[in-house]
C-alpha cells in the first residue's frame, strides 16, 4: 500500500509527556489558566476521561505505545530492556502505508548502555529521528542534545520543551508529497535526575507555587510542596508548547486532516506511595490526560470509558484508515466515539514492575491490587502467585488514602466485594498469558 500524494490523507501527531498527572490539566480540576490548549482541545475533540498507562514506568510505557501490547508481554517489563528490534511497531504499520514517520525527543527502548545516540535498527522504524535514548541524561532544561538520523549530536538553543517544538513545527512544515506520522516525546514535566528537582522555564515555577495541590497530595505531602510550582510551571510550558504546534497545522492548512493525540507515558504521586515518582498501582501513578482531535474525531463529547493505553495505537491506525493488526491487544475507540454498540469491559489492567512485582484491575468504582510477595520485581515479567495488597473504593475514597485490604475494621465490606475483583483480574491476565493463583491476604 503506497502513496503518491498525501494531500487527501490523514496525517497523525503525537503530542507525548512525560509524568504528567491527569489532573494536571484544567479540564481534570488544575488551575483553568493552566492548560488553556489542551482543555480547548478536549471540549472540541474526544476527552479521554479516564486514561491509563499500562504500566507506570518510562520504557514499558513506551513500549505498549509503539506496540499496542502489554510491556510484559513484548518483553519491556522495566526499563533498560530495549525493545525488540523484530518487534512491529506503529511506525512500521504507517510506513508500509506509504506515510513519511518522524520521532522526535526522548525515546529510552535502545540499548541500556547508551544514554544519547540510538543504532538506526533500534529506532522502532521511525525514518526521520531527532533523538536521545535517554533525554533526561543528554540535556537539562536549557542544554538539549539530541542526535540525528547520522548519529551526530545536535545542540539545540532555548528551553528543553521549545527546542523540542521548533524541530517539531520544523518537521510539520515541510513540502511532502505522502501524509506523515510525527512521534513528538517531551520530557517535561519529568523531575532533572542528576537534581531530583522540576526545572521549569524562568519564572514559571514562582507563578504557580502554592496555588494548588491535588487532595491526594495535600493529604499525604511526599516532596509536593518543594516541587510542585516547578512540575506544574513545566505544564504549562508544555501547553504552550501544544499550541504552537496546533497553530502550526493551521497555517499549514493541514489542521482539517490531522489526528492529534495528546497523552503522556505515566503519572507522579511526588514520593507518596514509595521512594520515588511512579511504579504503583495508585491513579496518581497510572492516571493520564489523554485527548484525540482530527477527522472523525471532533464531536466536543468526552469518552467515559475506561481506556488503556493499549488501545490508542489502534485507535490511531483505524482514524487513519489503516488496518489494525491482529496482534495488538488494544481496541480502537472509534466504535464508541461513533457510539456504536460495543462489547468491551469497562475496566483496565495494569502490570507493576521494579518497585514490586503487581498486577492491577482498575473499574469505575473499584482499585485491586496485588503482589507477589517472593518475587524479584526488576528481573521477573510475571508471577506464578499473587497476594491481595490493595483495595480502594474510588467513590467514597477518590484519592485512594483508605486501602480497605490494610484495614480489620473493613474485612466485611472487603471480602464482599474482592472474590469477584479477583475472578475479574484473573481472566484479564489470562487474556496476557498469565494464569497465576491469587491469594487472599493474610
Amino acid at each position: 500500500m503506497t502513496s503518491t500524494s498525501g494531500a487527501d490523507r490523514t496525517n497523525v501527531i503525537v503530542f507525548f509527556t512525560d509524568q504528567q498527572r491527569w489532573d494536571a490539566t484544567g479540564a481534570h480540576g488544575a488551575p483553568r489558566d493552566l492548560t488553556p490548549n489542551f482543555d480547548r482541545m478536549a471540549a472540541e475533540g474526544v476527552h479521554v476521561y479516564n486514561s491509563f498507562t499500562c504500566q507506570p514506568v518510562c520504557a514499558p510505557s513506551r513500549a505498549s505505545l509503539q506496540t499496542g501490547r502489554y510491556p510484559a508481554q513484548v518483553g519491556c517489563f522495566r526499563n533498560n530492556i530495549p525493545l525488540p528490534e523484530d518487534t512491529p511497531t506503529l511506525a512500521d504499520r504507517f510506513n508500509e502505508a506509504g506515510y513519511d514517520t518522524g520521532y522526535i525527543g526522548k525515546w529510552h527502548l535502545g540499548d541500556t548502555d547508551t544514554a544519547g545516540p540510538v543504532r538506526p535498527e533500534q529506532r522502532g522504524g521511525y525514518r526521520d529521528w531527532l533523538a536521545s535514548n535517554l533525554l533526561e541524561f543528554t540535556s537539562d532544561a536549557y542544554e538539549t542534545t539530541l542526535y540525528d538520523g547520522d548519529g551526530r549530536a545536535r545542540e539545540l538553543p532555548g528551553y528543553r520543551a521549545d527546542a523540542l517544538t521548533d524541530a517539531a513545527v520544523d518537521y510539520i512544515s515541510r513540502e511532502r508529497d505522502a501524509p506523515f506520522l510525527l512521534f513528538l516525546s517531551f520530557l517535561e514535566p519529568h523531575h532533572q535526575n542528576q537534581r531530583d528537582d522540576y526545572p521549569a522555564p524562568e519564572g514559571y515555577a514562582e507563578r504557580y507555587a502554592g496555588t494548588w495541590t491535588p487532595g491526594d497530595l495535600a493529604a499525604l505531602g511526599g516532596n509536593s510542596a518543594e516541587h510542585l510550582g516547578g512540575y506544574l510551571g513545566m505544564v504549562k510550558r508544555l501547553d504552550e508548547c501544544l499550541g504552537r504546534v496546533l497553530a502550526a497545522l493551521n497555517e499549514q492548512g493541514l489542521a482539517e486532516n490531522t489526528v492529534v493525540l495528546f497523552t503522556s507515558d505515566h503519572g507522579c504521586h511526588f514520593k507518596t506511595r514509595n521512594a520515588e515518582y511512579k511504579r504503583s498501582c495508585h491513579d496518581a501513578s497510572i492516571r493520564v490526560p489523554t485527548v484525540l482531535r482530527g477527522p472523525g474525531l471532533d464531536t466536543g463529547r468526552p469518552l467515559q470509558r475506561l481506556v488503556s493505553h493499549i488501545d490508542l495505537p489502534p485507535t490511531l491506525l483505524d482514524a487513519a484508515g489503516l488496518k489494525v493488526p491482529e496482534e495488538m491487544d488494544g481496541r480502537s475507540l472509534l466504535p464508541l466515539v461513533r457510539r456504536e454498540a460495543d462489547d468491551r469491559p469497562d475496566d483496565v489492567l495494569v502490570q507493576i514492575s521494579e518497585a514490586e512485582l503487581g498486577r492491577a484491575l482498575r473499574t469505575p468504582r473499584w482499585k485491586y491490587g496485588v503482589v507477589a510477595p517472593d518475587a524479584d520485581a526488576w528481573d521477573t515479567p510475571a508471577a506464578d502467585r499473587y497476594v491481595d495488597a490493595y483495595l480502594y473504593d474510588l467513590h467514597d475514597d477518590p484519592h485512594e488514602l483508605h486501602n480497605l485490604i490494610a484495614d480489620p475494621a473493613c474485612a466485611e465490606t472487603a471480602a464482599a466485594v474482592l472474590d469477584p475483583l479477583r475472578k475479574r483480574l484473573a481472566q484479564r491476565l489470562a487474556e496476557t498469558g498469565e494464569y497465576p493463583v491469587i491469594e487472599p491476604a493474610r
